[in-house]
C-alpha cells in the first residue's frame, strides 16, 4: 500500500482536493464499495458539482453533489488551508442536510 496520492483535482470551488491510494483503498474496501471503480465519478463531482453543501456539524466540510440517474454522487471533503481531502464518497437518493455554500 502507499501513502502517496492517488489522484488530485481542483474543486469547482478552485479548492485542491486529493486522496491518497490507502485512503481511496479503505473507502472502496470498508466504507462504499460501491465507489470502486469510479474515480472519474469523484473527479467529475468534485469539478462540476450541482450543489455544494457545508456541514452542519464542521464548517470545514464540504459536500460536494452531481446528479446522476435519478440519484446524486456525493464527496465529502475537508477544506484545510486552501486545500483539502476527501473524507468519503457515496451514491445517495438524496441532498443531505447542511447549509447550502453560495459564492461571495
Amino acid at each position: 500500500m502507499s501513502d502517496k496520492i492517488y489522484f488530485e483535482v481542483i474543486s469547482a470551488l478552485g479548492k485542491k482536493i486529493r486522496v491518497t491510494k490507502n485512503y481511496w483503498n479503505k473507502i472502496i474496501e470498508t466504507k462504499h464499495s460501491l465507489m470502486k471503480g469510479k474515480e472519474a465519478l469523484v473527479k467529475e463531482t468534485l469539478k462540476k458539482s450541482a450543489q455544494i453543501r457545508i456541514s452542519n456539524k464542521d464548517a470545514s466540510v464540504y459536500l460536494y453533489y452531481k446528479k446522476i440517474n435519478g440519484d446524486y454522487s456525493c464527496v465529502v471533503a475537508k477544506h484545510l488551508n486552501g486545500e483539502g481531502f476527501i473524507i468519503t464518497t457515496y451514491i445517495t437518493d438524496r441532498i443531505k442536510a447542511g447549509k447550502e455554500y453560495e459564492a461571495n
